[in-house]
């Protein structure tokens, strides 16, 4: 039996927990360090990490190109979280949240800073006229989509993710409390693609972009290691919805950039070109 927790009159930070993320976690905001972020030769800068948020905005841009679209060509840095580079002055100066994704936009006289990844694909779906409708109630059903997987992925990530995979203890209450909010969340999106092709209708947009890092990776086994905990075969609109875009282009060379961990042929710490992308690839097993 563990030592009853109970919690005290004020909170005090620790950080001797011993945890490996208790060294970069804290309570207060700002730069701890002075470090310039790089800057490449295209109008579109993204400072981000291979996680599911990163991989909506690499996704969407690799999308952008597999459209024809040339000006949404970008360079990618990677920020790596775990030794603090998100808590570096010019990382701060873009987005003060210190959380990845983060892109500067130097396409017009000024420098546009874009921070949290719902704003990033808005922001250019709107700048390319692509994977959004202009107006009306599609519109309005992409944005309620993409608003409900901001909503929910914190439930998905900071809370079934952390108690279930990253915590140093297994604990039965967090996890069971958030394996059922995470099913309960497949569930939704399992009935709306009952009748749909993709999350909003039969075109894809960027409602889809932002969901699929998250729950297309878990019902496709790539977050956690969680499948057949949750059962996520019962969900099969969701894993025929996580299959088909696991197919696109756009998808397969997204999701690869600025990851540090996986296989070879999924690892591209920065991306400066598509060149880059086609020679990670070529190492993926036939």
């Amino acid at each position: 039996m563990t030592e009853k927790y109970v919690p005290p009159k004020v909170w005090v930070h620790n950080t001797d927990g011993g945890n490996k993320w208790a060294s970069i976690n804290r309570p207060v905001s700002g730069a701890t360090h002075e470090k310039a972020l790089p800057v490449g030769d295209h109008s579109l800068q993204l400072y981000s990490l291979g996680t599911p948020n990163g991989q909506k905005v690499t996704i969407m841009l690799e999308e952008l190109l597999s459209a024809g679209i040339k000006e949404a060509e970008y360079d990618a840095f990677l920020i790596n979280i775990g030794e603090g580079d998100q808590f570096s002055s010019g990382f701060v100066d873009v987005n003060p949240n210190s959380k990845i994704p983060a892109l500067v936009d130097k396409s017009n006289a000024d420098d546009i800073n874009v921070f949290e990844s719902a704003s990033i694909l808005v922001h250019l779906a709107e700048k390319f006229n692509a994977f959004l409708p202009e107006k009306g109630p599609a519109r309005t059903e992409t944005f309620n989509w993409l608003f409900w997987a901001q909503g929910s992925a914190p439930f998905l990530g900071g809370g079934f993710g952390h108690f279930y995979a990253y915590a140093d203890e297994k604990f039965e209450y967090p996890i069971n409390r958030f394996a059922m909010e995470a099913k309960r969340q497949l569930d939704v999106l399992d009935k709306q693609l009952a009748n749909n092709t993709f999350v909003t209708g039969d075109e894809l947009t960027i409602a889809d972009i932002a969901i699929w890092p998250w729950y297309g990776n878990l019902v496709l086994g790539n977050l956690y290691d969680a499948a057949e905990f949750l059962q996520v075969e019962s969900y099969s609109n969701v894993v025929r919805w996580a299959k088909q875009l696991e197919q696109r282009e756009g998808f397969q060379r997204g999701r690869i950039v600025n990851r540090s961990f996986g296989e070879d042929w999924e690892q591209l710490k920065e991306r400066h070109s598509a060149a880059d992308i086609d020679a990670v690839l070529a190492k993926k097993p036939k």
